[in-house]
């Protein structure tokens, strides 16, 4: 096997960055319609990922997926497929920590191959960034 392949899940890849936020806020900002933008992609006139299981989304960007978890303060588990792309993917986005400080994770797993995930490593590293800098 290669770096980042795994037996079960494909090929993935995790970001992760501790936040000096409580995690209420870290959470609040990732599911709102700003913090959605800043790593899942423009809603448009959706707005908001609804939490309920099976609910579809599309970007403004043509990235389509559907909910497949969404526990709230804990994390959300939807499938993400760019336009261009001929397969699905699996993202988390989960927030863990007590008191002023938060661990914020985005990790991805199904990817096509060792290219693929560098490529969305690298896409992880700046949504990362994107929704650090946004947090202040």
């Amino acid at each position: 096997m290669t770096v980042g392949e795994t037996k079960d899940a494909g090929f993935q890849i995790g970001v992760s960055r501790t936040l000096p936020h409580p995690r209420e806020r870290v959470w609040d900002f990732v599911v709102s319609p700003e913090g959605l933008a800043l790593w899942l992609g423009d809603l448009g006139d959706a707005v908001r990922l609804t939490p309920g299981k099976g609910a579809r989304y599309t970007t403004a960007g043509g990235t389509t997926g559907e909910v497949r978890s969404f526990r709230e303060y804990d994390r959300v588990r939807l499938t993400w497929r760019p336009r261009d792309w001929d397969h699905d993917t699996t993202v988390q986005v989960a927030v863990s920590g007590d008191g002023g400080k938060t661990v914020l994770r985005f990790h991805q797993e199904w990817l096509a191959d060792a290219g693929e995930r560098s490529q969305q490593r690298e896409h992880w590293r700046a949504a990362m960034d994107r929704v650090t800098a946004a947090l202040g």
